[in-house]
């Protein structure tokens, strides 16, 4: 039976809290989802206490990421950032068939003096070391137990996902947003932001070309309770670059080793870039403020669940 398309209701809250009051502030917001040949962002709602006295609409980063901007120029002892969007889903089907690894990664290769078409070139901006990205001879020993030779592409992207689904464990407590993606391979624990930059050291240290997703994705709550307001969190996984044949523009595969799944239907994409810092929600510089606090509360549930005291997008 076929799968039927979704809707969904995000909200996406950020509060700081400054200790003394911050005098300027700019900040950078990517917080509205994309549009893809899947996903239709219908609506979409940004609120800013206090109001700032200048405001950016939408505009793109050089990896196609809506960006809104603004400033306070004003003092100010907290900050509130308030995003709703709705969002439709149509499933998506995984490719019939790829080629095998090797060839992936020896198409993508560099060699002097040979053009890459548009597309090829734009997967190799995702095969190199970034932020929070590693390329080591340890990451790639890991993959090619399943990677092996021969392999279809495809078929080793559900291996690597599933094998760091199985041998890592989901605990919030065991990093930050600074712990190295070393330390997260060695103590094989951590977040959907740490697997997937685990996973993308892995599929670059094999020279393939992979890029950090940044999105939601639909939880449910326990039989007989009711959706918790701010109770969700924002989510991660990889896309995976697959030449296309015979000259046609090639596909990106996406695989979330948090949950073992390639996304479909529950997974809302807000954007993506070579790491987590290339597709922060919120990102900016202030003067001022000294010890801060962050509080941040993601709520995404299926549009008929809408409760009435929302903001009207």
């Amino acid at each position: 039976m076929s799968k039927s398309n979704a809707t969904y209701h995000i909200i996406h809250e950020t509060n700081y809290k400054y200790a003394v009051p911050v005098r300027l502030s700019h900040q950078v917001l990517r917080l509205t989802p994309r549009s893809l040949p899947w996903q239709t962002c219908t609506s979409h709602f940004i609120n800013i206490l206090p109001g700032p006295t200048n405001l950016i609409n939408l505009y793109t980063d050089s990896f196609g990421n809506a960006l809104q901007s603004f400033s306070l120029d004003q003092d100010h002892t907290s900050l509130e950032v308030y995003a709703e969007s709705r969002v439709e889903i149509s499933p998506r089907l995984l490719p019939a068939s790829t080629p095998p690894w090797e060839e992936v990664a020896e198409t993508l290769s560099y060699r002097a003096g040979h053009s890459l078409p548009p597309d090829m070139l734009e997967a190799s901006r995702f095969m190199f070391e970034s932020s929070h990205v590693r390329i080591k001879r340890e990451f790639a020993r890991y993959a090619m137990e399943c990677f092996t030779p021969g392999l279809p592409l495809l078929a080793g992207v559900d291996r690597l996902m599933k094998r760091i689904f199985n041998e890592f464990t989901f605990d919030p407590e065991a990093t930050t947003v600074s712990t190295p993606v070393t330390e997260v391979f060695i103590n094989q624990r951590g977040v959907c932001q740490d697997f997937a930059h685990f996973m993308l050291s892995c599929l670059r240290s094999l020279g393939l070309s992979a890029r950090y997703v940044s999105g939601y994705l639909l939880t449910q709550p326990p039989p007989g309770q009711p959706r918790l307001i701010g109770a969700d969190a924002s989510h991660a996984w990889v896309s995976v670059y697959c030449p296309g044949a015979d000259g046609q523009p090639g596909t990106w595969i996406d695989a979330d080793p948090t949950n073992g799944v390639f996304p479909d239907i529950s997974h809302i994409t807000l954007g993506w870039g070579r790491d987590f810092m290339d597709i922060s929600p919120l990102r900016g510089v202030l003067i001022g403020g000294g010890q801060q606090t962050m509080d941040v509360a993601v709520t995404v549930m299926p549009a008929e669940e809408r409760p009435d005291f929302l903001f009207s997008v």
